[in-house]
């Protein structure tokens, strides 16, 4: 392709001449978007990052209310305690959703025990393991890479994971604002 060199029409590039609005005769300008779009946008991204449904979600926003301390940070730290998300922070999985398929095939052992339910709540001093017979999946041999938060502490060699706090805001990376998602459901 050409370069475009019509400096005052082009529709390419950040320069002074670029359009600022939509292409077409007559471009609409983006418009700023409201409160209520901003707190719904929020939450939808948290929804998507955690791979949480409206209803599940609504269902922690409640739990997260009734704690005692701010809401957000009850989310949040709710949110990073289910079982699938755990996984995924302790580098047994390379994705939450790839996380969430090893907890429901039943791969995934906490205290010992098969859990197969991804949105389990996991509480301090809680033991993830790897199942015996799911130890030989390649996946487990990347698992000394990655790097895992403060709130957690893991044994990649024995494929085990221990969680020793609850999260608190500054420990969680996400990027998140969650007084967005609180004044959205407190309307």
């Amino acid at each position: 392709g050409q370069r475009c060199y019509s400096q005052d029409k082009c529709a390419l590039g950040n320069h002074p001449g670029a359009r600022k609005g939509a292409p077409g005769m007559h471009p609409t300008s983006r418009k700023k978007q409201s409160e209520y779009g901003m707190q719904l946008r929020a939450k939808q991204r948290t929804k998507r990052f955690y791979g949480v449904l409206e209803a599940q979600f609504r269902k922690l926003y409640g739990r997260a209310e009734r704690m005692p301390g701010k809401t957000g940070e009850n989310l949040l730290a709710l949110l990073e305690l289910r079982l699938d998300n755990i996984v995924y922070r302790l580098g047994l999985a390379e994705s939450r959703a790839h996380a969430r398929q090893l907890v429901t095939h039943g791969h995934i052992l906490v205290n010992g025990k098969k859990l197969d339910i991804p949105s389990a709540t996991l509480e301090v001093n809680d033991e993830i393991s790897v199942a015996e017979n799911a130890r030989k999946f390649k996946i487990f041999e990347d698992m000394a890479e990655r790097p895992v938060p403060g709130w957690l502490s893991v044994d990649s060699t024995a494929l085990k994971g221990t969680v020793l706090s609850i999260p608190t805001r500054e420990e969680v990376d996400v990027d998140v604002e969650e007084t967005l998602i609180v004044e959205l459901y407190s309307k």
